[in-house]
């Protein structure tokens, strides 16, 4: 009787999946021609900024400051301590050991290259980070910026900032991150060998990442909870992840959306992941294309995406992501992804566990160019007969082809600088700097900040003293960056600050 059961059961299985087939073969074909179609309608816009444009994220000066020229020998901090806003900073090739912080306006740093010789900060793999900025108007490029623990370059909380043509080598978390600014291009770097991302854009707005070489990282580009960014003629390969739009849970911005990401080569994203265990980024599958994780109004177009293991594209929702503490402030859902003509070939041949058994779930075997789980309004795709999709039925046709119309999200004649009130300093410092590695519950890439309140409750003193000399407490995380650069009274509030922040 188990027998005859069995093989009734098969019978039945086989007649279904026979059925669906020849049914699903039997559908008319819609082809969609991505040229001279209706436009992406999406988008920035706002009564000041409509129909304009921009070429940059920093004015071009209208007369110049003083140019401080940099030799081997020299501090390049120094002179950046001397410079006044509007003044140049010139670094002649060489070998330069420190960590550059600027804390002032309209500020250009540029490595000078001779021949091929780079302007090279060397972290020996004991610095931290190499440049850290929270002025406005900044423009970073040039430099050759390799082995440190931290960060190659990071922006905390300034406006308008350009960095470009650097190329970074195993510099810890992350390579490039600006954090909590607007308006800013990062274009034509080179960036290999991080433990998170490569170019890590957070908490930000009006971001372009354009004609940048990614490679051997976690992940390639990501763009964390920010909102109208451009991601566009990159080359991201042999990461974990290519590239990544998604929101974390448990930051202060809780959102990502208006994110464009077209015209890019993502291939061979294979690498095993080496992130920190337990974070986030840990989570991302290794041969994953481009990951879309509760993020809104994505639009993926023009992309070649080839060889992913497990996916080219995987779109999924909080409740089915990995090593992820679930924020009630956040929509958990990916809605109004958006898929135009891209090029896919061999991928999810090889996928994870997990994805074989949804893909079962609607009688799909072999290669996946497009994965989908968890609810998702709102969303569409064109030519959608041209890839072999799991969990994608109830997208809709798009009424739109191409992105066209929208140029660039870089706002002409700038965003307003930031300027920070005295009463603002622990905030600003909190979102700015520490928001990059502490989620508030989750497990980001430090600690939670519930976890820093339990353990520093009424003694912030204690905890500057941490802040300015971290020493590894715990095997399972990665040792913290000294924050000693910031000034005594800014310790000290965002200290205060992040022992009475709530979620």
């Amino acid at each position: 009787m188990k027998k005859l059961n069995i093989l009734t059961i098969s019978l039945a299985v086989i007649t279904f999946a026979v059925g669906w087939y020849l049914g699903s073969s039997n559908k008319s074909i819609t082809i969609t021609s991505s040229k001279g179609g209706e436009s992406y309608s999406g988008g920035y816009v706002t009564d000041s900024q409509a129909n304009t444009t921009s070429s940059g994220a920093v004015k071009i000066r209208a007369t110049e400051g003083t140019t401080h020229v940099i030799n081997p020998g020299d501090s390049i901090q120094a002179a950046v301590e001397l410079a006044q806003p509007g003044d140049s900073i010139q670094v002649m090739p060489g070998i330069y050991s420190e960590t550059v912080y600027i804390d002032k306006d309209d500020i250009h740093l540029l490595g000078v290259i001779v021949e091929g010789e780079r302007a090279t900060l060397d972290g020996l793999k004991k610095l931290n980070d190499a440049i850290l900025f929270s002025g406005n108007n900044i423009v970073i490029e040039n430099f050759k910026i390799i082995d440190y623990k931290g960060n190659g370059i990071m922006s905390q909380a300034g406006n308008n900032f350009e960095i470009r043509n650097n190329l970074i080598i195993d510099t810890g978390i992350y390579g490039i991150f600006p954090q909590l600014g607007k308006n800013g291009l990062i274009e034509h770097n080179v960036v290999s060998g991080i433990a998170d991302a490569a170019i890590y854009v957070g908490m930000s707005d009006n971001i372009h990442v354009a004609y940048n070489e990614v490679f051997d990282s976690v992940a390639g580009i990501e763009i964390e909870n920010s909102r109208h960014a451009i991601v566009e003629h990159n080359l991201t390969h042999h990461n974990t992840g290519g590239i990544l739009a998604f929101i974390t849970p448990g930051l202060p911005i809780k959102d990502t959306y208006d994110v464009i990401i077209r015209n890019n080569f993502i291939l061979d994203n294979n690498t095993p992941n080496f992130g920190a265990p337990g974070s986030t980024v840990a989570g991302i599958p290794a041969g994953t294309g481009i990951l879309i994780m509760a993020a809104d109004d994505v639009v993926v177009e023009g992309n070649i995406i080839s060889n992913h293991k497990t996916a080219g594209i995987l779109i999924t929702d909080h409740g089915n992501a990995a090593n992820l503490t679930l924020d009630p402030e956040s929509d958990p859902n990916a809605d109004r992804v958006m898929i135009l003509d891209n090029v896919m070939l061999n991928n999810g041949y090889d996928t994870i566990d997990e994805i074989k058994a949804f893909a079962l779930s609607e009688l799909h075997t072999g290669d996946i160019d497009i994965f989908q789980i968890g609810p998702s309004e709102g969303s569409c795709i064109i030519n959608r007969h041209r890839y072999k999709t799991v969990g994608i039925d109830d997208f809709k046709d798009c009424d739109f082809t191409n992105t066209d119309d929208i140029d660039t999200y870089l706002l002409a004649g700038g965003a307003e600088p930031r300027v920070i009130d005295p009463s603002e300093r622990g905030e600003i410092a909190y979102l700015g700097v520490c928001t990059g590695c502490h989620a508030y519950a989750g497990r980001l890439i430090g600690p939670s900040v519930m976890e820093i309140q339990a353990l520093y409750a009424n003694r912030p003193e204690a905890l500057v003293n941490y802040i300015n000399a971290p020493t590894s407490m715990r095997a399972d995380y990665p040792e913290m960056p000294a924050q000693n650069y910031l000034d005594a009274e800014t310790q000290l509030a965002v200290a205060n600050y992040i022992l009475q922040a709530e979620n």
